[in-house]
């Protein structure tokens, strides 16, 4: 593989929506605590469970979110390609990740810390602040989302009734809200 260099580094992030608010300054202070990974094909960019030390930014490969199933193997719940972000919850509530995060077919990401990422918000950096409301935003959007499919879930009537019974108790479990 290649050496990726800083000006590639710098024009990638600047048209991932993630550091789209970012200028050339503010990104460059952020591209100083990333970290190049490579990965393999099959191999765990992290796994459910882990702690939560790090969020990435897919710049080249793929990956796929997966979450544990009692009754099988995990069930994959997202495929993610470049220029996605992942593990930013991580960042903000310092949880064990939600999900695993595997690798499909040879890749390459860049991982934010999350100590140095708090290092830089402790510091009052804007582009970290930024940064921050961006992930609060991706954030919206994925509780928006499933706020909608859980609700057509309820609304489904070709559903068996014990799933539309889960459904209602995930619902009220979680205070979905708009």
């Amino acid at each position: 593989m290649s050496t990726i260099t800083l000006e590639q580094i710098i024009t990638f992030l600047l048209e991932a929506p993630m550091f789209g608010d970012l200028d050339p300054t503010e990104l460059s202070e952020i591209v100083h605590i990333m970290q190049v990974r490579r990965v393999r094909d099959g191999q765990a960019i992290f796994a459910e469970g882990d702690p939560g030390d790090a969020w990435y930014v897919i710049y080249d490969g793929a990956a796929d979110v997966s979450k544990a199933d009692d009754s099988g193997p995990p069930k994959v719940i997202s495929a993610l390609g470049p220029r996605a972000c992942f593990g930013e919850m991580a960042i903000l509530d310092h949880s064990p990740r939600s999900a695993s995060v595997i690798a499909r077919g040879d890749s390459t990401v860049f991982r934010f810390p999350r100590n140095d990422f708090e290092e830089l918000l402790a510091g009052d950096n804007l582009a970290a602040y930024k940064l921050v409301y961006e992930m609060a935003k991706v954030l919206a959007t994925r509780a928006r989302n499933t706020t909608q499919r859980l609700s057509e879930a309820l609304n489904d009537r070709d559903k068996p009734q014990r799933l539309r019974d889960t459904t209602e108790q995930v619902v009220e479990g979680q205070s979905v809200s708009e």
